[in-house]
């Protein structure tokens, strides 16, 4: 299989996966550019095919990468691709004002996924030393079918475990911005402050979760609720047994009491919502490098935003 991590860059301390090459934390947007190896443009070129022996025009055009000439996909007419200089620029005043430090970057999918992941001057510690930090995610995908995105995403301190929510559930605002229209970074910009207010809900919520207790019959469901066992030919309608649950519930299971940072509110919805998370960004996956794309753009971020929904729902009814 290949590797989802084309380049990248870190500040800081070795990330989990150990991907990347260590960079100083002080560098402005651009400079982490850069040191992640995305500093290349796009460049939109009409796409052809032959047909007896003519070179015919398609209609289309092919977005492709300057520095290698890669092919990264086939766009319509109306497509505005954004240069990663553009993407990375969106962050100069905050790292400039002292709100947001550069934190990681870098090419996923051979150039078809280019992110920067910005630190926000701002964390809550629960449960004694339990820290959270806040962070912004901006991903600008060369990718046909996928919309440039900025989102809050939370990090667990003593585990690294994310959650990433979009800002805004409308585009309307240009937090989600597909590439029919021009990019307007003065729009996305102004929809920012919901990235302090769904921190604060996203503690609210961790308080919440972490001051209701489980009970051995709920935390199976909750379990299977978030990964259904689909193997079983004739799968119990409620499953209340650890041996009914599926491979991935399992493994949820038995870390409960032994992941990273189980020390904090044990026994609680918090303790069980960051076995999930847990074992999505640190056990799935056949690779690190995969287990880093599924955490953020694959099915494992949907994924951890229902196992939050589940956790909620299940500590409301406790």
């Amino acid at each position: 299989m290949a590797h989802m991590v084309e380049t990248m860059a870190y500040a800081g301390a070795v990330p989990w996966h150990g991907l990347g090459e260590s960079v100083s934390n002080d560098l402005t947007p651009v400079q982490m550019m850069q040191k992640a190896g995305c500093d290349w443009r796009v460049q939109e070129v009409e796409a052809f095919i032959e047909y007896n022996g003519e070179r015919r025009p398609t209609g289309q055009k092919s977005l492709v990468r300057e520095s290698d000439g890669r092919i990264l996909t086939n766009v319509g007419e109306n497509w505005h691709p954004v240069q990663n200089e553009t993407a990375f620029k969106f962050f100069s005043e905050f790292v400039a004002s002292g709100d947001m430090e550069m934190h990681t970057a870098g090419s996923l999918r051979d150039g078809q996924m280019v992110w920067a992941l910005a630190k926000v001057k701002e964390s809550f510690d629960i449960f004694g030393d339990d820290r959270v930090d806040s962070y912004l995610l901006f991903s600008n995908p060369h990718q046909y079918g996928k919309s440039l995105d900025v989102r809050f995403t939370p990090i667990r301190a003593v585990c690294n475990n994310t959650l990433t929510f979009a800002l805004q559930q409308s585009t309307k605002n240009g937090v989600r911005v597909g590439h029919r229209t021009e990019f307007d970074a003065d729009a996305v910009k102004e929809t920012m402050g919901l990235a302090h207010e769904k921190f604060a809900v996203y503690k609210e919520m961790a308080q919440f979760l972490g001051s209701r207790k489980v009970t051995a019959e709920s935390l199976i469901q909750y379990y299977n609720e978030v990964f259904p066992n689909t193997s079983r030919t004739e799968a119990p309608k409620e499953v209340k047994q650890y041996e009914d649950l599926s491979r991935n519930a399992k493994l949820c299971y038995d870390a409960l009491e032994v992941q990273p940072g189980a020390e904090y509110a044990p026994g609680t919805w918090w303790q069980a919502f960051n076995s999930v998370t847990f074992i999505t960004d640190h056990v799935q996956g056949r690779n690190a490098d995969n287990r880093l794309y599924n955490q953020w753009f694959g099915g494992n971020q949907a994924r951890k935003i229902k196992a939050a929904e589940q956790a909620v729902a299940f500590a409301t009814a406790a």
